[in-house]
């Protein structure tokens, strides 16, 4: 249990947390509208083929029709270059950006486990919320591929799907510093999305300064690496939701899970492109 705040200060510093982290709930029409941004960000964060490049002009229709917003603002510096590219420069960029750097790769729990034994759980119990949220998501890409995690979030709503996206906020945080730091303009997408989720905390910050300079976790020696392959990582010691409730993960403030629970992954396929709002498909790039 944390301690009890001691100054007066310290209490209605936590008071003002716990309101922030609080969201009133939504209408029907902010939650359909909430939905609508997350499979904009899903669709824009995939690669750039010949289907999607041909949805251009219906997809700054979508955007330009949006509530203002920060997310929209972003969205619309963002469709300003991605509408005026050419197809081929488009799949270039991508590609360069997020397979060929690891800094700005889209698997979040890279981030969190690096290339450990760790990640394999972690993937797995990705996997299973889906599954029983009723969501098969046709093995077309890896579980914590980040459209995959959006497309989740817009189907299941947000509590259950955007859990994953909190969870791996301060992956998501790194992403974003990246594709600044290259001048990406994707970079617009990542901060549509990261406006999204709870404020950043000084833990937050903190913890993205040391992954940014460390990189993500390396395999120990000597790691048990068979914990209880059903636990959830995303719930609280008893099975409830982790602190606030707000899919913060069980083993820490976002801080690496413990060697225990976690066994060895499955090779990654390349990467591929979900498609389309009914789900994501296999589908190879040009």
């Amino acid at each position: 249990m944390s301690p009890l705040p001691t100054t007066v200060p310290a209490i209605v510093r936590t008071r003002v947390r716990a309101a922030v982290r609080r969201r009133a709930p939504m209408s029907p029409r902010e939650a359909e509208g909430r939905a609508l941004l997350l499979r904009l960000l899903s669709l824009l964060s995939q690669y750039p083929d010949e289907e999607l490049a041909s949805q251009r002009p219906r997809l700054a229709s979508a955007v330009a029709a949006l509530p203002a917003s920060p997310a929209a603002s972003e969205l619309s510096a963002f469709m300003d270059w991605f509408a005026a590219e050419e197809p081929d420069a488009l799949a270039r960029h991508y590609v360069e950006t997020f397979d060929l750097r690891r800094r700005s790769s889209l698997y979040l729990t890279y981030y969190l486990h690096g290339d450990t034994r760790r990640r394999g759980m972690a993937l797995l119990t990705l996997a299973r919320r889906y599954r029983a949220a009723g969501w098969d998501t046709d093995g077309g890409e890896l579980p914590d591929h980040l459209p995959v995690v959006l497309e989740f979030a817009a189907l299941a709503g947000p509590g259950t799907g955007e859990a994953p996206l909190r969870m791996h906020r301060r992956g998501l945080e790194l992403i974003r510093h990246a594709l600044t730091e290259s001048g990406s303009p994707y970079r617009h997408v990542l901060s549509a999305l990261l406006g999204l989720l709870p404020p950043t905390t000084d833990a937050d910050r903190a913890a993205v300064a040391k992954l940014a300079a460390e990189g993500p976790p390396e395999e120990e020696v000597g790691l048990d690496p068979y914990g209880d392959p059903h636990r959830d990582p995303y719930a609280g010691p008893h099975g409830g939701p982790y602190g606030d409730g707000l899919g913060h993960p069980a083993y820490g403030q976002g801080e690496f899970a413990p060697p225990s629970a976690f066994v060895p992954p499955t090779a990654a396929p390349p990467t591929r492109a979900p498609r389309t709002a009914d789900g994501p498909r296999t589908e190879g790039r040009s």
